[in-house]
């Protein structure tokens, strides 16, 4: 079997599809930035609040670097785990890594309610993510072995997608 990363935007579905896409290959699921908080012992916005940007990123590189190292899983990054040069080099060597591509206008329709992102709470969140986007986008189809267009199907229906990519690919076999 293979370790599977999803990469992409805040609010594209990381955590949501890689859940339901570990569920379904029968695999562990790990979402990155639960692990980097239990290392800390606070949120990641406290931390990065209170150690700022650098030494929040230091810490993301380390954990990682641990969790790429799995034999196999499915794993759900951060939004900015692609910033670090490092980090696009493990995950594109370790794992098979899938892109959930989201535009900016989708991710903000998704997430316009949500108050829990402290990317969002500015004044115009909308012209954030699309900074975020022009900025991440190349680091993203970089690292990726796959794009999947989010668009508007449902969880189901990506989990789906990724599945058929991977048997395309002859990384895991048809059920």
């Amino acid at each position: 079997m293979t370790s599977i990363s999803l990469i992409g935007l805040p609010g594209s579905g990381k955590s949501t599809v890689g859940r339901q896409l570990a569920r379904r290959l029968q695999l562990p699921f790990v979402d990155s930035d639960h692990a980097i908080e239990e290392r800390l012992g606070c949120s990641i916005r406290q931390y990065f609040e209170r150690e700022g940007e650098d030494r929040f990123r230091d810490i993301e590189e380390a954990v990682l670097d641990e969790l790429t190292l799995q034999p196999s899983g499915v794993l759900s990054t951060g939004g900015g785990a692609v910033l670090r040069p490092a980090n696009r080099q493990r995950l594109r060597e370790r794992t098979q890594v899938v892109y959930l591509h989201s535009s900016p206008e989708e991710v903000f329709r998704r997430l316009r309610h949500d108050q829990h992102r402290p990317l969002l709470q500015v004044a115009d969140p909308l012209a954030r993510l699309r900074d975020l986007y022009s900025a991440r986008d190349p680091l993203y189809r970089e690292t990726a072995h796959f794009v999947i267009e989010t668009g508007r199907p449902s969880v189901s229906t990506l989990v789906n997608m990724i599945i058929m990519q991977l048997e395309l690919a002859g990384l895991i076999q048809a059920p």
